[in-house]
Parts: structure tokens; sequence; C-alpha cells
């Protein structure tokens, strides 16, 4: 199951940050259809956030056609976004694990990596050769 995280210092709203947390485990196959999201009550107590927070994102997904509510019951994976399992990426995982901790190293806090990865894959060929 997903265990959600909100990030005060992102830019991003609460809602879309669950959202992309969603997705990005779908393309990971982390979730996969059949697969339950931790109910509204559980991650409303484990983040201190407000109920329709998580509502607002569970009913975008919905709308994506990536989950559907069961009254009752819970919310559950109906569909899955192309990607490739985590552990099909494990190699590159851990190289990218090791890249973070130089990044600290040279002292970047999650803010800082975050602008230096983004100008980099937005300025980066579609195609490296490197």
């Amino acid at each position: 199951m997903i265990e959600f995280q909100l990030s005060s210092r992102s830019a991003v709203s609460p809602y879309q940050q669950l959202v992309q947390q969603v997705r990005h485990a779908l393309r990971l196959r982390v979730l996969r259809p059949g697969d339950q999201l931790p109910k509204v009550k559980d991650v409303v107590a484990r983040l201190a956030i407000n109920p329709n927070t998580v509502l607002k994102a569970y009913r975008e997904l919905e709308h994506d056609g990536l989950v559907a509510a069961r009254p009752g019951v819970g919310t559950f994976v109906v569909a899955t976004l192309p990607g490739v399992s985590l552990a099909a990426l494990g190699p590159l995982s851990h190289e990218l694990r090791q890249w973070l901790a130089k990044a600290r190293r040279a002292g970047l806090d999650e803010e800082g990596i975050e602008a230096l990865f983004m100008t980099t894959f937005r300025t980066a060929p579609e195609e490296d050769t490197a």
C-alpha cells in the first residue's frame, strides 16, 4: 500500500502532491489494479490534513479513470499508467541514490536538488549520447 508524504516546502498543493504520488506509484508498478488506496480517515490522521484535501485528490484520480470508490469499502486502483516496475529499475535507482548523496554533500537541500534536477531535465536533449 502507498504511504503518502507531504512537503510543506513544495509549491505543489497538498491534494496535487497526493495525486502525483499515486500516479508515480502506478507508473512504477508499486500500485496495481485491485490495490486499495489508504482510507481517507487514515490519511487525514497520519498527515494532519483536511479530509476534503484527500477527497479532492481521490476524486481527480477517479475522474482520470485510475481509481474507483466503493462506498463503505474504500478506493481501489482500476487502471495503471505506462511505465516500468521499480524492480526493473534497480540499477538506475541505485545510481540515483548515489547522485542524491553527492548532491547533499555538495550542500544542496531538497529544494536545491529538485531545482537542479528539473532545470537539467528541461534543458537536456531528448536522447543524450553520453
